[in-house]
């Protein structure tokens, strides 16, 4: 992975074979990174991702494997008890133009990920909420 910044954004490049939820934390913790949001593109050989079922308050997810391309990647990082909380969504597309995504857990890249990090100046953390069984902005 390789990044640069500009005034409030960060252009970043993932690399083959590194994981995109675990490079993004990398790079919020070691920049002190506490409000941004995320877009991107890029190529992945294996994504999980999932959607989150409101009456068994759980992620349900599936895994893809195979030259995959990231059609979106977005989300936001913010923290929650003071530390670092991601929290991102894709969306990527097989060789046959099928589209699969929701929830990331994880993503290994393939080829390449290029992705915007633009920070927000402020914070807002997280509490968990039992009614509706997910971390949820705490203002």
């Amino acid at each position: 992975m390789e990044y640069r910044k500009f005034n409030n954004q960060y252009v970043i490049r993932i690399d083959k074979g590194e994981e995109i939820c675990a490079k993004l934390k990398e790079v919020a913790q070691k920049e002190n990174i506490k409000l941004a949001y995320l877009t991107g593109i890029g190529a992945a050989g294996k994504v999980t991702a999932g959607v989150f079922d409101t009456k068994e308050k759980v992620f349900k997810g599936h895994t893809w494997e195979g030259d995959l391309e990231i059609v979106s990647i977005g989300g936001n990082i913010n923290t929650m008890n003071g530390e670092t909380y991601t929290h991102f969504h894709i969306s990527v597309a097989d060789e046959a133009g099928n589209v699969y995504g929701g929830h990331l857990t994880e993503a290994v890249i393939s080829g390449t990920g290029e992705l915007v990090l633009t920070e927000i100046d402020g914070v807002v953390d997280r509490k968990f909420d039992e009614e509706i069984g997910l971390n949820l902005f705490e203002f």
